[in-house]
């Protein structure tokens, strides 16, 4: 892979961000019921983290001399609130994912700041996949 595929592959994981700060925004709108209240509050913690995911990702694509994305990916429908933790469950899967494999592929690369720039990344997306894995039970 050469710099010009890493960015390419950054600007996926962009992308993705966009997407989740967006199902997250509407699943905090539109989840309803007690059982979710104190869920509803760490998805908004949530949110939060994806700017700042989206913000260093099109930094870091900006620094490697490309141009971040604006391309937002579609969002499923909503049905009920399960199937929207588990949508946002496997989001944030995908993007561990990614994410691991970025920085490995920074570090084979020879851009070991960036691979540091994105290992904060990779654990707060841990934290989200194991909040919403308890949300779900």
């Amino acid at each position: 892979m050469d710099r010009a595929a890493f960015v390419d592959k950054l600007n996926e994981d962009l992308e993705l961000e966009y997407q989740s700060i967006v199902q997250y925004t509407q699943h905090i709108a539109s989840l309803k019921g007690a059982e979710y209240l104190s869920t509803l509050d760490e998805l908004a913690v949530h949110v939060q983290q994806e700017l700042v995911h989206a913000l260093t990702l099109a930094r870091q694509i900006d620094f490697l001399g490309g141009i971040p994305s604006t391309r937002v990916p579609a969002i499923g429908e909503l049905t009920d609130a399960r199937s929207a933790l588990e949508a946002d469950l496997k989001l944030e899967e995908a993007q561990l994912d990614r994410y691991r494999e970025r920085v490995e592929q920074a570090a084979e690369l020879s851009l070991p700041d960036v691979a540091g720039t994105l290992a904060p990344l990779l654990e707060q997306t841990q934290e989200h996949a194991r909040d919403l894995r308890a949300a779900l039970g």
